[in-house]
């Protein structure tokens, strides 16, 4: 018995996922699962650079503009959505194509989840309190401390994950690393290959500079105004572009300094996505050449999995 097809085409912001998953997906008859912690939220078109509608036209979307700003989304229910849109892609004769960059969402597809304790409202007020008074590093500094395996995968000012750290520990009394090994993935069933987008780093940096500018074009003040205006969940908050034009709302900074953040922070995550992957020895790496179309990316890749 043939085993089910799984792909995934990840890689850091800008590199041009997108077109190049449309391409690829209509020469291996697959339809594409959005593998972004941020394209989930509707609403947010622009900051969160969502394919147009005509590409969407061109080969079938899933998860993307699916949940309402104001609500926490997390990678629990992203595995179930995912996994249960699978199981009808496959009952079509269709393959999922995931695509995105978001290491932690393509993980947990695979992965699968750990046997994690429930949210505790007290212990996560108290660690937001200490992150208000002490700031990030203090907690980061703690956590390294009880768990360095965890704080070596998190970011020093992904404050959101370091305190679900902390309040898995604080919960449990075991470290969130040591509870990760019980995860039960995907298993034998299937056949799955990650392939990641790279190409010279200067080239993606300008990409991003490129695509920034482009989504100021295309509206991004006017969206994030309007954004502010309403209650957005700590999740939806955390797209690269909100808080960067919230200080510029706030008078804090000129809409010129607002751009440069936005640019800069681009890049850096960029830097963060590409350290992730680079963790993952199951990946293939597609280095993207000069001038080489999306087309031309797509056929390579197709020859790859054929």
């Amino acid at each position: 018995m043939l085993k089910k097809k799984i792909f995934f085409l990840i890689g850091p912001t800008a590199i041009g996922k997108t077109l190049i998953a449309i391409h690829l997906a209509k020469k291996i008859n697959a339809e594409i699962i959005s593998c972004d912690s941020m394209q989930v939220y509707s609403s947010m078109d622009i900051v969160t650079s969502q394919p147009a509608y005509a590409q969407r036209k061109k080969v079938k979307h899933h998860l993307l503009g699916v949940i309402n700003p104001a609500k926490e989304y997390n990678v629990s229910r992203y595995r179930k959505d995912a996994l249960s849109i699978c199981s009808q892609l496959f009952s079509k004769g269709k393959i999922p194509l995931f695509v995105g960059g978001s290491g932690l969402y393509y993980s947990i597809v695979i992965d699968g989840l750990f046997p994690a304790a429930p949210e505790d409202k007290l212990i996560r007020a108290k660690l937001y309190k200490q992150l208000s008074l002490k700031g990030n590093r203090y907690l980061y500094e703690k956590l390294a401390k009880i768990d360095p395996l965890s704080a070596r995968r998190i970011h020093p000012n992904d404050s959101r994950r370091i305190i679900r750290s902390l309040e898995v520990y604080m919960k449990t009394g075991m470290p969130l690393s040591v509870l990760q090994k019980g995860r039960v993935g995907l298993g034998a069933g299937y056949e799955i290959k990650i392939l990641a987008l790279n190409m010279d780093r200067q080239a993606l940096y300008n990409k991003i500079d490129q695509r920034v500018s482009k989504m100021f074009r295309a509206g991004l003040i006017k969206e994030v105004s309007r954004l502010l205006k309403h209650k957005l969940s700590r999740t939806a908050k955390c797209a690269i572009g909100i808080r960067e034009l919230e200080g510029y709302f706030n008078g804090e900074y000129s809409l010129k300094e607002a751009k440069r953040l936005i640019q800069r922070n681009s890049r850096h995550y960029a830097k963060r996505q590409l350290t992730w992957f680079r963790r993952d020895k199951r990946i293939q790496w597609i280095v993207i050449k000069d001038k080489e179309t999306h087309r031309e990316v797509a056929r390579r890749i197709w020859k790859k999995l054929s």
